[in-house]
């Protein structure tokens, strides 16, 4: 899997590809991530670089869409819409710590780059296999509905801090999502870009 965010400034990056189009792109690299752990587990090989990558993405793909994509969609009216996002980003992130669990993660998914999978093979299964569900489910319905929007709606400093975070941007460390349900506050909105910024 490629990392994530290979795109320049404001909705149409230097290949051509939209805001959307990016956004949908690493959509495909997650999910590309956590196959390529399965794979392995079917074959009896336990490669848990694929699926650290894959859900570190997913985290820093969900950061970037409830704190750069989904206010300004939010204020254009599209508030239903983003509410189920941010709903399904909770279930997602849920899914996301048991994955963690049973890989012996620490504190928000940090994994020691030489520690082998540890835990119940079974369980991993099944939990890489629910998130890929949830993940179908999600896309099917944001990629058609918001990311569209994501070009259209957009004012041009909004699309070029989503545009650079794209690029180059990291979620801050300890960061969740709004609708975890870990007690865990969100980070503050205010200094974000300080935040993120590589």
């Amino acid at each position: 899997m490629s990392t994530p965010g290979n795109t320049e400034s404001e909705g149409e990056q230097g290949t051509g590809e939209t805001l959307a189009g990016a956004l949908e792109r690493e959509h495909r690299e997650i999910d590309r991530g956590i196959a390529a752990f399965l794979e392995g587990l079917v074959a009896d090989r336990v490669e848990v670089e694929p699926l650290t990558r894959a859900i570190e993405a997913l985290r820093r793909h969900i950061y970037l869409e409830e704190e750069l994509l989904f206010p300004p969609l939010r204020d254009a009216g599209l508030m239903a819409p983003v509410f189920v996002m941010l709903r399904e980003h909770g279930e997602i992130w849920r899914t996301l710590e048991q994955i963690d669990a049973g890989l012996g993660a620490g504190p928000n998914g940090a994994v020691p780059r030489d520690r082998a999978v540890v835990g119940d093979r079974a369980l991993l299964r099944d939990g890489c296999l629910r998130l890929l569900a949830q993940l179908e489910s999600h896309n099917a319905k944001e990629e058609p509905v918001l990311y569209p929007q994501a070009d259209a709606v957009l004012a041009s400093a909004a699309a070029a801090d989503l545009s650079e975070f794209l690029a180059a941007g990291r979620a801050p460390e300890g960061w969740v999502c709004s609708q975890a349900g870990s007690g865990r506050g969100r980070c503050q909105r205010a200094g974000r870009a300080d935040l993120w910024r590589a």
